[in-house]
C-alpha cells in the first residue's frame, strides 16, 4: 500500500512538499534539504504524516 506523506520545513514548520512512501514499516523518517518559499532559502525538511 502506498501512503502519502508531506515534508515540513524544520525552521518555520510549513508543509511545502507532498511525497508518496511505501507502506512498509520504516524506523526512520526522510530528511531532505529543499527550498522553502516562506523562509526564502534552502532548509532541512522532515517527513510528517
Amino acid at each position: 500500500m502506498i501512503k502519502k506523506a508531506s515534508l515540513a520545513c524544520t525552521v518555520c514548520g510549513s508543509r511545502n512538499y507532498a511525497i508518496t512512501v511505501s507502506g512498509n514499516q520504516r524506523s526512520n523518517r526522510i530528511e531532505v534539504k529543499k527550498f522553502c518559499k516562506y523562509c526564502g532559502k534552502h532548509t532541512l525538511h522532515s517527513e510528517t504524516r
